[in-house]
């Protein structure tokens, strides 16, 4: 296995997009279809936000273990901003302004700064950007300028909202994870998995991230029109 490609990092994110795709498919069978389910509370709100943090906590290990973070934190940020333009268009109300894929690539460019600092003291800062966010949460504006800080006016709403604060310090509890547990870069499990799916899927989460919403609603749609 090479140092860029532990397995357990690659099956635990498989993991998470599964969460992910089961999520949004409870969201589309709800919002488009009617059906009986909750997610913003509950069990299903639930496996969402168990989805999410796994994601930041892997993406910081990866940050520690990966090549050229920098390049990858720009590339996953335009890829957020991409889902901005779309989402926009669908939905000039609720569009994503500050989602999942934006925390990250800000996260990881915070996360590549902080790579001459000891693990002991970005955990410290993991806690105070967790701290932050609850600080955060006391206040509120009447505009949408400190979004990414998880500052929000009064009924704000959106698809997918992630700001840093609290949620980059998940990110780099997962940095200072893989500063200390992945030090050497190798796997700490020994393998080979045994559900060699997951990692295939986490080998891939950024594509299957991008694709995965177009992909259900239209199996529903072709569904529906089968079976109604």
């Amino acid at each position: 296995m090479t140092s860029d490609r532990i397995w357990e990092i690659d099956a635990l994110r498989g993991l998470a997009i599964v969460l992910m795709v089961v999520f949004h498919l409870v969201v589309d069978l709800k919002d488009f279809y009617g059906a009986k389910l909750e997610y913003l509370s509950g069990f299903w709100f639930w496996v969402g936000r168990s989805s999410a943090v796994l994601f930041m906590l892997l993406s910081g290990v990866s940050t520690v273990l990966g090549r050229r973070p920098l390049r990858r934190g720009m590339a996953v940020f335009a890829w957020g901003m991409v889902l901005t333009a779309i989402t926009y268009i669908y939905n000039p109300q609720t569009y994503i302004r500050f989602g999942i894929l934006h925390l990250l690539g800000v996260s990881m460019l915070l996360g590549h700064g902080l790579r001459r600092f000891h693990p002991a003291i970005v955990t410290i800062i993991a806690f105070a950007f967790l701290a932050l966010g609850q600080l955060a949460k006391t206040n509120a504006v009447s505009h949408s300028l400190f979004l990414p800080f998880g500052i929000m006016p009064e009924n704000f709403t959106s698809l997918d909202y992630y700001p840093i604060f609290p949620w980059t310090g998940v990110f780099l509890l997962g940095y200072a994870l893989g500063r200390t547990v992945y030090k050497r870069k190798m796997s700490r499990i020994p393998g080979p998995p045994r559900f060699i799916w997951l990692t295939t899927l986490g080998r891939r989460s950024l594509f299957i991230y991008l694709i995965h919403q177009p992909v259900l609603l239209t199996l529903l749609y072709l569904g529906h029109r089968l079976w109604r």
